[in-house]
């Protein structure tokens, strides 16, 4: 027998493995185009812009040396751990906020005199900003404007409603009419800063100002128009605190949960109603009698799990705050509240959301979380305590600090 060359692959076969390599190639290109096409349609405008802005970080940043830092112990309270600790360093490089210097120095438009109260986060901001390394003046270098008026401090002056939007009406016109900053966006990238409730009624005659510059309010509510992708939801703080910071005191926490306050929203009526003869919840109808002893609303929370955070007369209130600072689980009880920082923290992650129609089975509810589940969320809400922390001159990740980081998130989607 001969040996000949050998015989040639049949045409069929030889086709048959062009069309499987051409499916093959096919297919992960379909696939290819699925992935992108995804990941351009699930993003918003504005994380489709901070992940460029992430991107850029990354090639800026020399080394994560330090900063690697927390990113573990922290990586269960953020929604993005990574990008939020990339977009924080380059925040802390870059941005820079211009003030106006228009207005009587004498009257409105300077830091409130007192930085105490529940309203001392409008204080502490006004502070912060003109001393901090995040101002300049150089308008052509600002990536926000920031119109100095303190609606807290009007209020102080006994100035009434009506006046206190003619003055803010008048005042925010002659900046749009002196510089050229607030019509090449219509005041997009303008913001003002506001923790007392009338300061949501000051502005309400300038609609323009309202709907369209960024509003840094207490009020995070839908009844006054707060937009949650435009706005910034400030957190109320009631500083100083009247007593240390809540840690590692769980052994100490006895009462299933807690509430006393005045009864001025039907949240609150229904609450007090509900609860109040209950053995196992704490549930007053009225704010605990300071004759009765010192500090005793302030002690309650060492000694409770749970903390009872209904709407007032308002969505918003100090208490959130307070159950953080002293340990004590939150528990959201609104319809709506544009939580303070909620864009960057996972508030599920140490609080508990409810609706208000939840009011009625709250005990089963939280007699329902497992131990281990409570000692999670009190182990993360010790984590989160420094960011509803105001200081001054500020600290690195404290109140001021997720206030500009939640100012220079928005300003990535300001277009000239």
């Amino acid at each position: 027998m001969s040996v000949g060359k050998p015989s040639p692959a049949p045409p069929s076969s030889t086709m048959f493995s062009l069309r499987g390599s051409l499916i093959t190639l096919a297919v992960f290109t379909l696939l290819s185009l699925a992935y992108f096409s995804l990941n351009f349609s699930v993003s918003s405008p504005a994380t489709a812009t901070v992940d460029v802005a992430v991107n850029k970080a990354v090639k800026e940043e020399p080394n994560h040396s330090p900063e690697e830092e927390k990113k573990e112990e922290l990586s269960d309270i953020y929604h993005s751990p990574e990008v939020f600790r990339l977009n924080y360093a380059e925040m802390e490089r870059k941005f820079k906020v211009y003030i106006y210097p228009d207005g009587d120095p004498n009257t409105f438009y300077q830091t409130p005199r007192k930085l105490t109260g529940k309203y001392s986060s409008e204080g502490y901001f006004f502070q912060n900003i003109r001393e901090g390394r995040f101002r300049t003046e150089d308008p052509d270098q600002a990536h926000l404007f920031f119109i100095p008026i303190s609606c807290h401090k009007m209020r102080g002056k006994g100035t009434s409603y009506e006046n206190m939007t003619i003055i803010v009406q008048n005042y925010v016109e002659s900046l749009i009419a002196k510089y050229p900053y607030w019509n090449r966006t219509l005041g997009a990238d303008h913001f003002f800063v506001t923790c007392h409730d009338v300061g949501v009624r000051a502005t309400e005659g300038l609609p323009l100002l309202v709907k369209n510059s960024i509003r840094v309010v207490c009020s995070p509510s839908y009844d006054v128009g707060f937009i949650p992708h435009k706005d910034v939801a400030l957190p109320q703080v009631l500083q100083p605190f009247a007593l240390p910071a809540g840690g590692n005191d769980v052994e100490n926490r006895t009462t299933l949960g807690f509430w006393a306050g005045h009864r001025n929203s039907k949240i609150r009526v229904i609450l007090a109603r509900v609860w109040e003869n209950d053995t196992e919840l704490y549930i007053l109808n009225n704010r605990i009698n300071r004759a009765e002893g010192n500090l005793l609303y302030q002690k309650k929370f060492y000694t409770t799990k749970f903390c009872i955070c209904p709407g007032g007369s308002q969505v918003n209130s100090a208490r959130p705050t307070d159950s953080i600072h002293y340990g004590c689980i939150p528990v959201i009880l609104s319809n709506y509240y544009d939580l303070p920082f909620n864009d960057i923290l996972d508030w599920r992650k140490f609080s508990v959301v409810l609706t208000e129609k939840d009011v009625y089975q709250l005990k089963q509810i939280l007699k329902a979380i497992p131990y281990s589940e409570f000692l999670t969320l009190h182990r993360n809400l010790v984590k989160v305590q420094k960011h509803f922390q105001w200081n001054s001159p500020p600290i690195k990740y404290d109140a001021f600090h997720m206030v500009m980081y939640d100012l220079w998130l928005r300003h990535h989607v300001v277009k000239y």
